[in-house]
């Protein structure tokens, strides 16, 4: 009889290769798809449920004062009685996050960007301190009775993010040109935003929770942003401490990234990267499950450039079938995820986990 796994068994099976029945499911979603397709949502959960779940960690978020007062009078802008705020699912409009950068929101759903970066002179580099006070009410206590009460494996998020934290303190073109010259306050800006990192991360480490997640987005369509020799010298030692911490709490270290990343792989493999997520189609799937098949989890991704957002359910299935033929063997090292942006039909998505369910031999039979 077929082994029927829970769900948490068959993410860590996956994770260590060791033959899960099926590669587990995990959706990411836009903000604004639970409130534009709430009945779609519910029906595909209920025909493919999830494997994953979030521990419910919070972070208790602090007023900037100062920088609420330049902006305290635009119509534009997400006040709360507490003061400056992350925006809501629906927000359009402008905020400042709590390291003081100003953001601008243009779609409900969305992100936004950064349109007044904190640091972007280095003036007030000597007195520029992080939000520490963001991680002392930190709660994990919520974490424990849920752990408990599911059998779903369960992922922490964390804001540790050193590269993008850089980009939204300096700016984009200044942080360019600092990695090109190596300037001595950006090596200090490094430090300092890395020891909140480091801080956050012991905070989280004894959360209920099977791993812990930190990110970067590091890849254009082609290439890197920066070289790979710049990657090794100023980022890798700060992710290797990273999964250090997570791996002595005994928990797995997930990663994402966008953009063409290949270069990095053998070096996120080497500190002890257990699941990455990557966008596959900006890179060459075939050459990347020649060189690190079996050494590391691939956590999705299916094209959300071309397939996903402009393709046929079709299309879609042949873009998953494409990176299974590439990489699944039944041993594991492969998370069945996707994600679902604000204008992706609804078919596309059901899509995608009704081609992780088809049988491996005829997928392979496919082409």
């Amino acid at each position: 009889m077929p082994v029927v796994m829970t769900p948490r068994e068959r993410v860590y099976r996956a994770l260590t290769f060791r033959g899960p029945d099926r590669a587990p499911r995990d959706l990411w979603m836009l903000g604004a798809i639970p409130l534009r397709h709430k009945e779609q949502l519910a029906e595909l959960l209920a025909q493919y449920p999830l494997d994953f779940a979030r521990a419910p960690v919070t972070y208790r978020k602090q007023a900037q004062s100062a920088a609420m007062q330049a902006l305290e009078q635009d119509p534009h802008y997400a006040t709360s009685p507490g003061g400056p705020r992350q925006p809501s699912p629906d927000f359009v409009g402008r905020y400042v996050d709590e390291w003081g950068c100003e953001w601008q929101t243009l779609e409900p759903g969305a992100v936004g960007e950064v349109i007044r970066p904190r640091l972007a002179g280095w003036s007030e580099l000597s007195t520029f301190s992080p939000p520490y006070s963001l991680l002392e009410q930190i709660d994990l206590g919520p974490s424990y009775p849920f752990y408990d009460r599911t059998d779903r494996f369960v992922l922490c998020s964390s804001t540790v993010e050193p590269f993008q934290r850089l980009m939204f303190l300096r700016g984009f073109e200044n942080l360019m040109a600092d990695i090109g010259l190596l300037k001595a306050e950006l090596l200090e800006l490094i430090r300092i935003v890395h020891e909140f990192n480091l801080r956050q991360l012991e905070i989280l480490a004894p959360v209920a929770a099977d791993a812990i997640m930190f990110k970067d987005d590091w890849g254009s369509q082609t290439s890197l942003l920066i070289s790979p020799r710049h990657w090794r010298k100023l980022f890798k030692p700060l992710y290797a401490d990273y999964c250090r911490i997570i791996h002595d709490a005994g928990k797995f270290a997930f990663f994402h990234s966008d953009g063409h990343i290949a270069a990095i792989f053998p070096d996120l493999i080497e500190i002890g990267v257990d699941a990455v997520n990557s966008q596959l189609f900006c890179m060459d799937i075939e050459a990347l499950a020649r060189e690190y098949k079996g050494q590391i989890t691939l956590w999705g991704e299916i094209d959300r450039q071309q397939a996903l957002a402009f393709g046929t359910p079709q299309d879609v299935r042949q873009a998953v079938r494409r990176v299974r033929r590439a990489f699944d063997d039944g041993s594991g090292g492969l998370i069945a995820q996707c994600e679902w942006a604000n204008d992706t039909p609804h078919a596309n998505i059901e899509a995608v986990f009704s081609a992780w369910s088809e049988p491996l031999d005829q997928v392979r039979e496919q082409s």
